[in-house]
């Protein structure tokens, strides 16, 4: 148990009332959560300025008179203060770790790609992660890692000594995609299951817990993706089979084969959440909106664990509310600098996220 953390029920053996409280205090907090019509209120008031005096009414901190990096502080503030709030009262603390855990491997890839062109990373390092991005920067510069998860510190190792070797950032991406979802897995196998009944209908994989459904279906977007800009950039099928995530819901060697053949993508995903999405993407292939395709992919999850959301108190609901946070927060960003910057509000619109409150 993290240190500062609140029980509110016996040590033992968690279960879904373990979330009882957890989800009464994620109800109140809804309440400072923005529907997708409260987005297109802030888009049609006229300027950046009167959007964010309607977010300070709605509970939001006050970022009138703010330039794109003091309302990027702010926004990061209330992502932190969040996260923090419940990363205290949640009874198992991989679950807010999944979540942390994509900041640190962001940090990871910026080091390295920082290396290989010779930048600063500071600016782009993220303050979410397990580890301070400083911390994390010294350790990779020292080829030191005592103080940095084990996986981590392996993979950075290796992404530097591929970096080294091929002078090639993308292949030392590969590394660290790979190292990222391996690790949520073990992540994902600490967190116990909610006591669900056996299903004789749903096929065997989704009987699993919610937490090992999770990550398969973040590992099918990430590889469709993959696909799709594999496809568009022209990289053949050896290139693709290397970049795709094992251990989806859809084989990497199915989905490689799949869309180098013609097959296309589109049929390994007709019953799954991202059926939508594996249609967007042939049709990116083609010369489609990209951009259309990729929101597909980040709505399509949102959906999926709302509608999870609806029937348990467990992770869950956890999951699904600091996923929320994160795409109020993005669209939040996005109108604020959208606005300042003169960008349409039709245009803005278009690449705002679902946010399925």
């Amino acid at each position: 148990m993290a240190e500062n953390k609140i029980a509110y029920s016996p040590v033992g053996t968690t279960s879904c009332n373990d979330y009882v409280y957890l989800g009464g205090m994620i109800e109140m907090r809804l309440k400072e959560m923005l529907s997708f019509a409260k987005m297109e209120q802030l888009l049609n008031s006229g300027s950046a300025e009167n959007a964010a005096r309607l977010l300070t009414e709605a509970g939001w901190p006050n970022m009138r008179g703010m330039n794109r990096t003091e309302i990027d502080e702010a926004l990061n503030e209330r992502r932190k203060a969040i996260f923090h709030d419940i990363a205290c009262v949640v009874p198992e603390d991989e679950v807010v770790e999944v979540l942390r855990l994509k900041y640190d491997y962001h940090n990871a890839k910026t080091i390295v790609k920082s290396e290989a062109m010779g930048a600063a990373a500071g600016d782009i390092c993220s303050d979410m992660g397990r580890v301070d991005a400083k911390k994390l920067k010294a350790a990779y510069d020292e080829s030191d890692y005592r103080f940095v998860p084990s996986a981590l510190g392996k993979a950075m190792e290796e992404a530097k000594s591929i970096l080294a070797k091929t002078q090639n950032p993308q292949m030392a991406d590969l590394v660290l995609d790979k190292a990222y979802f391996a690790e949520m897995m073990e992540l994902c196998e600490n967190v116990e299951p909610n006591p669900e009944p056996a299903s004789f209908i749903c096929a065997p994989e989704a009987q699993d817990p919610f937490m090992i459904r999770y990550r398969r279906l973040l590992i099918d977007s990430a590889n469709l993706r993959t696909c799709v800009r594999c496809l568009r950039m022209g990289k053949n099928e050896e290139f693709l089979r290397s970049a795709l995530i094992p251990n989806g819901t859809v084989s990497a060697e199915r989905m490689a084969h799949s869309a180098m053949s013609g097959e296309g993508l589109a049929p390994m995903f007709t019953t799954t959440p991202l059926q939508e999405a594996a249609v967007l993407g042939m049709a990116a292939v083609k010369g489609g909106s990209l951009t259309k395709f990729e929101k597909e992919c980040e709505d399509a999850v949102l959906r999926h664990l709302t509608n999870l959301r609806m029937m348990y108190f467990g992770p869950e609901l956890v999951i699904w509310y600091l996923s929320v946070v994160e795409t109020n927060i993005t669209n939040v960003r996005m109108i604020l600098t959208g606005m300042q910057a003169g960008v349409a509000p039709d245009r803005l619109k278009e690449r705002l996220r679902e946010t399925y409150v």
